[in-house]
């Protein structure tokens, strides 16, 4: 296996691409002490088992992975080897750079083809997931070598296609997690975990691809699954749960309506105030009068 290290700022060939933090190959033959250290991530990294076996730890956990695993560390998990050495065998990684925008975290930049939606979704299932070991995707440890082969050899057109293939490494895996983190559970457990990633980021806005994408499953089978479990659709649930979170809040004298409405993930108080009637049949105001008079 030819073995490299690319990294940003040091090495030319990241020069097009400031989004990748770190592209590397290695084939250890021998162990050495603190060889691989356990360390705070500052980013997305990916790391992907060619060969041998590994113990790693994610936030103090052991996990033991084994050729075709895939490990996927969050920003400010701490990673690296409890023993403090990498054991023998090869492993190939990248580390991309988060962006931020907002109160969004998104893996894409303008380097992506991603759309803004597509982004977002992928974004909330890798950085919401809390399984660090994916088994056996083989497809990565070939993207992987696709994109430095792009990257090495700059043929025409290699900054696209490169990119590219970083796109298409996180729409993997977001699909094999999806369908990793769904398999052998019943809905009704992934959809109460659903409810409460949703209620955790209320003042996002949320998208049915967004999601379904938590849940595991296709936009068609989610819309299906929602509507036969709740009798709405996923869109109506969610004003459902945003009205909920809204009454509690009401009950605080010293938050405002419009805090409330935005907190919530309304766009403004006045449509929060026409939706909240349109289910209470009160106006924000009211209700809070009404609540207020009753204590």
């Amino acid at each position: 296996m030819h073995q490299f290290v690319f990294q940003q700022g040091l090495s030319g060939e990241l020069q097009l691409f400031p989004h990748i933090i770190e592209l590397g190959a290695k084939k250890n033959q021998a162990i050495h002490l603190n060889s691989f250290p356990q360390s705070v991530s500052e980013c997305i990294r990916i790391y992907y088992v060619n060969e041998g076996k590994f113990e790693w730890s994610v936030n103090d956990e052991s996990f033991i992975l084994y050729p075709g695993d895939v490990s996927l560390i969050k920003p400010n998990e701490k990673f690296g080897s409890g023993k403090g050495v990498l054991e023998i065998g090869s492993i190939s990684w990248i580390h991309i750079k988060i962006q931020n925008h907002g109160n969004n975290e998104l893996l894409s930049g303008r380097w992506s083809s991603l759309s803004e939606t597509e982004s977002q979704a992928i974004s909330k299932v890798l950085l919401m997931n809390n399984m660090p070991v994916l088994s056996k995707l083989p497809e990565v440890g070939r993207i992987l070598r696709y994109i430095h082969d792009e990257i090495f050899n700059q043929e025409i057109g290699f900054s696209t296609r490169a990119n590219q293939l970083i796109d298409e490494l996180f729409i993997i895996i977001t699909r094999h997690l999806t369908k990793q983190n769904n398999r052998g559970r019943d809905f009704p457990k992934v959809f109460m975990q659903l409810e409460q990633a949703l209620r955790q980021n209320l003042s996002q806005q949320w998208t049915v691809e967004e999601m379904a994408a938590i849940a595991g499953m296709g936009t068609t089978l989610f819309n299906e699954k929602v509507k036969s479990y709740t009798g709405f659709t996923p869109l109506n649930y969610l004003i459902n749960i945003r009205i909920s979170e809204a009454i509690k809040l009401l009950k605080k004298i010293d938050v405002s309506i419009t805090d409330i409405a935005l907190d919530t993930g309304f766009y403004s108080s006045q449509h929060f105030s026409t939706t909240f009637k349109k289910l209470t049949g009160y106006t924000p105001s009211q209700f809070r009068k009404n609540n207020l008079s009753y204590d």
